[in-house]
């Protein structure tokens, strides 16, 4: 058998699977994320060890399995972040997560050193404060101390594997999502680390995200209570290892949106995609050879369950299902639009200073309305990036859902009316970047190929457009679209606390 971890934002969410990737049981384990005024955003990533832990010995005490039937591990890890580690391997700060957005000064100095649009065509992404190599930077020039005693760097799932394996490595699809790799070449930027003044020396190797990266030490096998030979696969970013969750490892399995913390919308391809105006970006895929154009928002499910916390009598247990269920159907919000840009934004705005705000707000809208209103704010800024991936040549005519927020008819049906094509929900939707990873596992290990995904997640509901609906959406649309523009020169007037 097989484990696979999936390092979210909030969460460990692990998952014991059959050696062909079938679902056994699943777990997650909580731990905290700081966010704070600033556009700080930073874990311990003693948190995550821990978790992984935890999960593990549940997940063989709820399978009620011996722990000789497993024979791998595999993770998938948040992208982006910046976990940086002394000469042994300890961190030497907490990680700065992908929501941080402190690194606008680094930004701007990249950018005037390589030129935006340069940068873009050897990234396959934008130069933005949320990448690693700008948080890196950003450690850097502010805390001298804490950049004395840094060797090295990795991200949230390659600092797992160095745990479990003793071997700190990356590979294609987390090293696309750090701004420092060449897309085209496969290989850490000369170019830009010198831009950016960094050693590359600081920088793992690469390897493909089958690579076995080595068996359990003897310390993380007592502490997961594992056999020291269970092989442990190199595994993915979480984008692109949904993508395989999700039944999507070729051009021809169409298009998957995530809903969660961070929402998305991918899907797989022969070559990079690059729009003329730099709204979307380009992962590696975990499949060889292949890449996942993507266009990420900040907040999907993080604005949804902002507003649930917001509206509980308890925040720390807001009943998300009911609320959401409240503002589905033929509910009109009234003219009340939402901006869901609580983190900042990336796709398609990449602004780091946008922020969330209720436009029309008005004495007779009610909680649903407010509930509506975000859950529209989501599905109105994914469909400026549905429009951004159409013009750069996409097809885009179905989408299938996975991510927390696709459990909720209401939100996949407003979705389905705002974006003019069928959503589809699918068996496994939680553990899709999980599922993505056990497959990847099993590839690395020999048991399987990554077309056995497709067969691993079935579409159990569908949600057709309305017409009459998707038509007034349609207009609603620029009307959101119009509420950012008149906003943004207020956004960035905003006090410079934000360390950029």
């Amino acid at each position: 058998m097989l484990i696979a971890h999936d390092l979210g934002t909030t969460g460990n969410k692990a998952s014991l699977h059959h050696d062909d990737g079938r679902l056994v049981t699943s777990v997650t384990v909580p731990y905290p994320a700081h966010f704070a005024a600033g556009g700080i955003a930073e874990q311990d990533p003693a948190d995550w060890w821990d978790a992984v832990v935890a999960a593990t010995r549940q997940l063989i005490a709820r399978a009620g399995v011996g722990p000789e039937t497993i024979g791998g591990l595999v993770v998938s890890g948040q992208m982006m972040g910046t976990v940086l580690l002394d000469g042994h391997g300890e961190p030497v700060r907490p990680a700065i997560i992908w929501a941080d957005t402190r690194s606008g000064a680094q930004t701007r100095a990249l950018e005037e050193r390589l030129g935006a649009e340069d940068a873009y065509r050897v990234l396959g992404h934008r130069l933005n404060p949320t990448y690693s190599l700008e948080k890196i930077m950003w450690v850097r020039d502010n805390e001298p101390d804490v950049w004395a005693r840094v060797r090295h760097f990795c991200v949230a799932k390659d600092y797992i594997v160095y745990r479990l394996t003793g071997r700190l490595a990356t590979e294609r699809s987390d090293a696309s999502g750090t701004n420092a790799y060449d897309q085209l070449r496969g290989t850490w930027s000369a170019d830009v680390l010198a831009a950016a003044g960094l050693d590359a020396a600081l920088f793992p190797e690469i390897l493909e995200s089958t690579t076995v990266a080595g068996s359990l030490t003897t310390a993380s096998a007592d502490a997961l209570g594992l056999p020291a030979s269970v092989r442990v696969v190199m595994g993915g970013g979480d984008g692109p290892l949904a993508a395989v969750g999700s039944g999507i490892v070729a051009p021809e399995d169409g298009a998957y949106v995530c809903l969660g913390t961070s929402s998305w919308i991918s899907f797989a391809s022969i070559a990079p995609l690059h729009d003329p105006q730099m709204r979307t970006m380009t992962f590696d895929n975990v499949v060889p050879g292949s890449f996942v154009p993507t266009a990420t928002m900040q907040a999907g499910g993080a604005s949804v369950q902002w507003i649930a916390e917001a509206l509980s009598p308890d925040p720390a247990h807001p009943d998300t299902a009911r609320l959401t269920a409240e503002a589905g159907g033929d509910l009109d919000t009234e003219d009340l639009y939402f901006l869901p840009y609580l983190l900042g934004e990336r796709s398609p705005l990449w602004d780091p200073h946008a922020r969330g705000a209720f436009v029309g707000l008005g004495r007779h809208h009610t909680r649903a309305h407010l509930t509506r209103a975000v859950l529209e704010g989501v599905a109105y800024n994914l469909l400026t990036c549905i429009q951004a991936f159409r013009e750069s040549g996409a097809t885009i005519d179905r989408i299938d859902a996975v991510g927390g927020g696709a459990q909720s008819d209401a939100w996949l049906g407003i979705l389905a009316d705002v974006w003019g094509v069928s959503i589809r929900r699918r068996t496994i939707v939680e553990e899709a970047n999980s599922l993505g990873a056990a497959v990847t596992g099993a590839v690395g290990l020999g048991l399987a190929d990554f077309s056995a995904a497709r067969a691993l997640s079935e579409v159990t509901a569908e949600f057709t457009p309305d017409a009459g609906r998707h038509a007034v959406h349609a207009q609603r649309h620029s009307r959101f679209v119009d509420a950012y523009a008149a906003l943004e020169p207020w956004f960035a007037q905003a006090p410079a606390t934000r360390g950029d």
